[in-house]
């Protein structure tokens, strides 16, 4: 069952909600939908997903939202902010594995959810038969999983937005022989795929993210996995023009500094439209 709901309506945007029934993930989901009120034709519009909706409404997206759009000059653009349930740290992750206590087990169920229920409920309730584009976006765990899937389906995606990523997801721990090299679980697949040319990443990480520093560099972990991956990705063709990296010094792993990021971010991907 799906209901809509309008929430708020600012200068340039309008923002619904949708409650629907998962069959998937076997629980409600709640979905923010921002959408521009300049839609001059269907297939002009670009699609934002993001994870860990609920952290839009903390930062107040609808407000972060309008309020960039005239400054710059953005690209018709639909933002759908999918809430989190109680058992995040199992529904995020990777597809392909849990990781080493077994966190992310539901992730490929998130996958078909995303795919097989929520994607057509959009399409068919916003009277969108195809996108300009499609992006995936979200903030630590939520990151990750927005990256597995749009790494793992690239023919649907052109974007990824990946803020204060959980890039350590791994699959020993650190008292088990864990390396950097062997058992980060993104890193791996990135490794083993291929190139997609048409494929862009936005990474953020805050220089306050967090205190660990596993091979004590002096670099903490969660910059270090970022730019880890960076260089995963450059290996296998993609370059400079393909990757945008936002370091933020006083950033930390929270809401605020997401919100801060995320201006850049959708300047980045749709700004400047002429």
């Amino acid at each position: 069952m799906v209901t809509k709901t309008t929430v708020y309506t600012p200068k340039h945007i309008s923002t619904e909600r949708i409650h629907m029934s998962s069959v998937y993930l076997d629980r409600e989901v709640l979905v923010d939908v921002y959408l521009p009120h300049v839609r001059p034709d269907n297939n002009a519009v670009s699609l934002l997903l993001v994870n860990d909706g609920q952290d839009l409404v903390t930062m107040n997206f609808e407000k972060l939202f309008d309020e960039a759009y005239e400054p710059l000059q953005l690209e018709p653009l639909m933002v759908v902010a999918i809430h989190c349930g109680t058992d995040r740290k199992n529904e995020y992750g990777v597809a392909y594995t849990a990781d080493f206590k077994g966190r992310g087990c539901k992730a490929g169920l998130y996958t078909k959810f995303l795919f097989d229920e929520l994607m057509p409920l959009i399409r068919k309730t916003y009277h969108v038969n195809s996108f300009k584009e499609k992006a995936f976006a979200g903030f630590s765990l939520g990151g990750l999983m927005a990256l597995d899937i749009a790494w793992n389906h690239a023919a649907e995606f052109s974007k990824v937005g990946v803020f204060s990523g959980s890039l350590w997801w791994r699959r020993k721990d650190y008292t088990e022989g864990y390396s950097d090299e062997n058992d980060r679980l993104m890193h791996l697949q990135v490794r083993k795929g291929h190139f997609h040319p048409w494929l862009r990443f936005f990474f953020e990480c805050g220089a306050l993210d967090e205190t660990a520093d596993r091979n004590n560099n002096g670099i903490i972990d969660s910059i270090d996995d970022t730019l880890d991956l960076i260089v995963e990705l450059k290996a296998k063709g993609y370059t400079d023009a393909h990757v945008h990296y936002l370091e933020l010094p006083e950033g930390k792993h929270d809401v605020p500094t997401w919100a801060a990021a995320f201006p850049s971010f959708l300047q980045w991907g749709w700004g400047n439209a002429s």
